[in-house]
């Protein structure tokens, strides 16, 4: 799966010589945390964050009076507090690349471009909406993790088993074990029982380490 697929396609923008008060109303009637900044060419030239807004904004506390601030406000601009070393993606990035980046730069959001033209927008949110997908969250079936060999063949025999008793995989996910020779593999399947599920990958496990039934979730 790649940016390109799961990107917002219909970015809300904010112009750099933009007021940082109509640049908070802009994200709060939108309900999103984050805007590019483009110049009057359409160009991007850097990021600002809710948090970049707050910042700057007058303490509750302040001694000065609501036409001070309104005045002092109007007059800082969305560029004069931007972040404007911009970390991108390209569209025909692949998922991961773009979590890895936000995760390493401890970002919530990244511009994505084609051909340096800003085309959309990946955020957290989004990649939280794809981790449920990864994982079935939304969908009914018997969740079973466990600890298998880090091997070849382990997860053939495991779909395996499952077929052979008649079951439907919704999810499957490997994630780190407890050391490098074993993983955890998550798995959810219907149309089959628990105890049945169990009985099957019992022989396949290291260690069934929690199973349990889940119901839809929509």
């Amino acid at each position: 799966m790649l940016v390109g697929e799961r990107m917002t396609k219909d970015t809300i923008v904010v112009r750099d010589d933009t007021p940082i008060d109509e640049a908070m109303k802009l994200m709060r009637d939108n309900k999103v945390r984050r805007l590019p900044v483009l110049n009057n060419k359409g160009a991007l030239v850097g990021m600002v964050s809710e948090r970049d807004l707050l910042y700057v904004s007058p303490s509750p506390a302040t001694s000065l009076s609501i036409h001070e601030i309104h005045y002092l406000v109007s007059r800082i601009t969305v560029g004069e507090i931007m972040t404007e070393d911009v970390i991108t993606v390209s569209e025909s990035a692949p998922l991961e690349e773009a979590a890895r980046i936000m995760a390493d730069n401890k970002i919530g959001g990244l511009p994505v471009v084609s051909d340096g033209e800003l085309v959309g927008i990946i955020t957290e949110t989004d990649l939280f909406k794809i981790f449920l997908e990864l994982l079935g969250a939304r969908e009914m079936g018997v969740r079973l993790a466990m600890l298998v060999p880090d091997e070849e063949g382990v997860l053939a025999k495991v779909t395996g088993a499952i077929a052979e008793l008649g079951g439907n995989i919704v999810s499957l996910g490997t994630f780190l074990g407890e050391d490098p020779t074993n993983a955890l593999l998550t798995i959810k399947v219907q149309d089959v029982e628990e105890e049945d599920l169990v009985k099957a990958m019992e022989p396949l496990a290291m260690e069934i380490v929690d199973v349990r039934m889940c119901e839809e979730r929509r």
